[in-house]
This record gives C-alpha cells, sequence and structure tokens, in this order.
C-alpha cells in the first residue's frame, strides 16, 4: 500500500495529513496556542489521595489536575491478577503514595473535555526502531515482524546491548536493521533517561522533565518506511528542517521529500479538506448508496447503519448482507480518521442469518487489525448490536475543530416555534394573574415572532379576550431562538 505524508505548516498551526492509496487515513493537527502533553514527562506533586477510587490527583503543572489510578502505580508483574501482598492483603494506594509527595509520570492519555490528563509512573520513550522502558525489564518485538528468525535475530541483539534491569519493545521498522542502528538507538534512549533522572533530582515540582518532538518530526519517527512513496512539505523552512532530520536519522528515504510550491493550497491540491469536512458531518455515505449515522456523546458513540437508497438486484439480505459488510469497512476507517475512542456501540441493519452476521462481524475484525489503537470487539448480539471500546488517548477530531452549538448547547436540537410560541402564551397568563391592569408587549426571536403571524392570530385573539388585556409581539434579533421577554406597560 503507497502512503504519501502531506503537511501544511503556517506559524500558527500544523497540520499533517497521512494518504494510503491516495486516500485521507491519519489526520494530525498541532496549534501554537494548544500544549500538547500526550507522552511528555513530569516531575508531579500529589495533591490528593482518594482511597475510594483507589487513585490520586497529581500537580504536574496544567490547568487541570491528571488522574493517576492505583494499577498505574504498582509495579508491572503486579497489574494484571496479582495484586496482593504475601499475606493476602490487597494493596491500597495511601501504601504507595502520600499527599505531598514527588512523582516521576507521563502523559498516557490527554485531557479530553473537563477531564484532566490521565498519567502513569511506568515511564516508555519512544525512538525510532525501539521503545524504552526504563521502569521494567520487558523485552518485547512487534506482533507485525513475523518471521522467527528475524524475531530472534533482534531480540538477541536487544537483550545483549540494553543497560541492566531495563526494557525495551522493538518497533516494526526495526525488520532488517542492523546491531550498530539499535546500538545507537539504545544509547540516545538512555541518555534521554539520564538527562530525566537529573532534572527529577535537581528541579522542584512541578516541572515538566521531558517532551516529545513536534508533530511533524514525530510522525516522520513513528510512520516513515519504505511504503512511504512521497512527503511533501509546503513551508520552505519546515522543507529544509524535514531534510536535514531525514538525512540525519534516515538518509535512505532522502529522496522522497519534496517541497510543494504550487499556488493552490496543498490540502486543496490533494482532496484533504474535503475529506476533513466529511469526517466532521455525523453522516456518511457509502459507495453503494447506504449510509452511516454517527453520533458522538461524553458517554459513547454509536454508529447506525442504514440502506438508504441502496436495493440492488439480488435478494433482500443479500443486499442488507453487502451494505453491512462495506459499513463495517467504512466505520473502522472512521473511527481512524476522526480519533474516536472509548465505548463505540454499532447498530447494524438486521440479519436473520447466523452466517451472515459471522461475515460482517469478521469483516469488522480483520479490519480492525490494521488499527493502531487498540480495541476490544464482542460478537453481536440478539438485539443486532455490536460493542466495542477502542484505545483513546487524545481529543477526537470533531472536539479538537469544534465547539458545542451555543443554540443547542451541544444537544443537537432546540425548542420549536410553536413550543416557544405556547411558552409565551402560559407567561402572558402568569402575568395577568399578578397583575390586571396595563397592556403586554412580548420580544421574540424572528422564527417564532413568524409562526405567530402566520399559524396562531386566532390564538392571539383569544388570549387577549380571556386576559382582558391587549397582548402585541415585537420582533427581536438579538434574543436566541427560544428566548422571549415580556413587559408590561
Amino acid at each position: 500500500m503507497a502512503k504519501e505524508i502531506i503537511i501544511n505548516h503556517t506559524s500558527h498551526e500544523t497540520r499533517v495529513a497521512v494518504m494510503e492509496d491516495g486516500v485521507l487515513s491519519e489526520l494530525h493537527h498541532e496549534r501554537e496556542k494548544t500544549i500538547r502533553v500526550v507522552d511528555n514527562i513530569y516531575k508531579g506533586k500529589v495533591l490528593n489521595v482518594l482511597p475510594g477510587m483507589e487513585s490520586a490527583f497529581i500537580d504536574i503543572g496544567t490547568e487541570r489536575a491528571a488522574f493517576l489510578h492505583i494499577d498505574d502505580i504498582l509495579p508491572e508483574h503486579e497489574i494484571h491478577g496479582n495484586t496482593t501482598k504475601n499475606n493476602g492483603e490487597q494493596h491500597k494506594i495511601g501504601q504507595l503514595i502520600q499527599e505531598g509527595q514527588d512523582l516521576l509520570v507521563q502523559v498516557s492519555k490527554g485531557p479530553i473535555g473537563t477531564k484532566g490528563a490521565r498519567i502513569t509512573n511506568h515511564v516508555s520513550i519512544p525512538g525510532r526502531n525501539l521503545v524504552y522502558l526504563p521502569t521494567t525489564q520487558t523485552l518485547g518485538v512487534s506482533r507485525q515482524i513475523s518471521q522467527d528468525k528475524e524475531r530472534d535475530r533482534l531480540k538477541e541483539i536487544v537483550d545483549r546491548l540494553r543497560p541492566e534491569n531495563a526494557g525495551f519493545i522493538i518497533r516494526t521498522v526495526a525488520e532488517g536493521h542492523s546491531e550498530e542502528d539499535l546500538h545507537s538507538d539504545i544509547n540516545y534512549l538512555v541518555s534521554i533517561w539520564d538527562d530525566i533522572l537529573e532534572k527529577y533530582n535537581t528541579l522542584p515540582a512541578p516541572a515538566l522533565l521531558h517532551s516529545d518532538l513536534n508533530v511533524i518530526f514525530r510522525t516522520i519517527r513513528d510512520l516513515f518506511s519504505a511504503d512511504i512513496r512521497k512527503l511533501v512539505v509546503d513551508d520552505k523552512s519546515q522543507f529544509q528542517k524535514v531534510r536535514q532530520f531525514v538525512r540525519s536519522y534516515l538518509p535512505r528515504y532522502g529522496s522522497v521529500i519534496e517541497n510543494y510550491t504550487k499556488t493552490e493550497p496543498v490540502f486543496d491540491h490533494y482532496g484533504i479538506e474535503n475529506e476533513i469536512d466529511r469526517a466532521l458531518g455525523n453522516k456518511v455515505w457509502l459507495r453503494s448508496g447506504g449510509h452511516l449515522v454517527i453520533d458522538q456523546t461524553e458517554a459513547l458513540t454509536a454508529v447506525d447503519v442504514n440502506t438508504g437508497r441502496f436495493v440492488g438486484k439480488e435478494s433482500h439480505e443479500k443486499t442488507i448482507l453487502r451494505t453491512n459488510i462495506e459499513a463495517a469497512e467504512e466505520i473502522v476507517y472512521q473511527l481512524q480518521l476522526r480519533n474516536i475512542g472509548g465505548i463505540i456501540i454499532i447498530d447494524f441493519i438486521d440479519m436473520e442469518s447466523q452466517q451472515h452476521q459471522q461475515m460482517v462481524y469478521q469483516t469488522l475484525k480483520d479490519h480492525l487489525r490494521s488499527d493502531k489503537a487498540r480495541s476490544k470487539i464482542l460478537q453481536i448480539s440478539e438485539m443486532g448490536l455490536v460493542e466495542m471500546t477502542r484505545k483513546r488517548d487524545r481529543e477526537n477530531l470533531s472536539r479538537y475543530l469544534c465547539d458545542p452549538c451555543p443554540y443547542c448547547d451541544g444537544t443537537g436540537q432546540i425548542k420549536s416555534a410553536s413550543t416557544v410560541c405556547y411558552e409565551a402564551f402560559r407567561e402572558v397568563r402568569r402575568s395577568c394573574r399578578r397583575n390586571t391592569k396595563g397592556s403586554i408587549a412580548i420580544f421574540l426571536h424572528s422564527d417564532v415572532f413568524k409562526y405567530i403571524q402566520e399559524e396562531e392570530q386566532e390564538a392571539v385573539k383569544s388570549l387577549e379576550d380571556e386576559m382582558g388585556r391587549s397582548i402585541s409581539f415585537k420582533l427581536s434579533e438579538e434574543l436566541h431562538h427560544e428566548q422571549f421577554e415580556l413587559y408590561e406597560y
């Protein structure tokens, strides 16, 4: 699969798009005024220990305190299932950390909505070929390196070269690399860790000890491989920096870097802007004519599959099967593109055949294997629903680029003009019970005003007769659709 990396850089924003066979597959943003904290390492101070939740809040110097769960404090061998002392008593968070204590932590998930960042003290430092785990003795190999001989070769080299009591994960891009390359990576990562420890011992908490590369160089480090056909940068200064970075660390790939100089914006040229707009909508059309409806809430994301205008030339059951299979493929793509994580509920079109259900489930599962984010998926339920979770480590695309609607406050709906009209009528009755004299003027939004003029004139006359008061309605563009103001005179 041919990949392209397209970089759009300005003084206030950097956007990096990853294209696979001409289709946008990943989008990364970084803005000058928005500080990225994921993977940053801090010297934090414990603010509150919450025994009832087996968790704590840690001051790392950000706007909101970070959240630390007991699972992210315990030694690695004790996390999954074996969390007891020799006497059979479970560990308590109060036995591990105390308020006011300094703690070395790393951000594992960025702040989302009103929630602060999630942190751990199981530190990992990514390099080009390796990920350094200085607090464990783990030695792992990427599952995408499939040949046993190559896996054993890499493990033998890293095991021989690694410092005592230090762990490493061998990344996919390390496949085929020499001992010299791996040794260089180890030395580089160990030097970063030594620098972190030196800062930890000298700086007062809270303090930033280490931050990851910016979005451009992070993408190059993590994604650059032999299947990258082209890397395009539209800013001359960043182009020079990228070229120097690649020449220094990835010299074999220097020829694929291009400086985009056309008048047309680079994201327009590659059709990326249209894909971004598509990813911000809640309706996604399928090639067959069916569509998905994606609704994101604070608690979960719901995906509904509809046949739409797709009727096909086959039987009804086969038409549904084809739509569901196409939807399963598109859903995985949309989850990746939109950075959707957490709980996800998928409502496929009802299928009577168990065989068809299994085919759709398997399609979804197969496509999730290529997803970098870890996920867990359950079989289609009796209600025709698929429940799954996907690791969430940063804000999804819509929450990063959009604000809640000021009209509906993010609910997606507002009161109808007729509802607001009748609320105004009820307020007139309340006012008349308090005061029986004088006239009444009601100021309304134009939509509600128009509705009353066109649909409710008889109701207004009846209300005047009932209350014995003169009632007038006036237009106010300053008012929200759901608002009105009543005056007596």
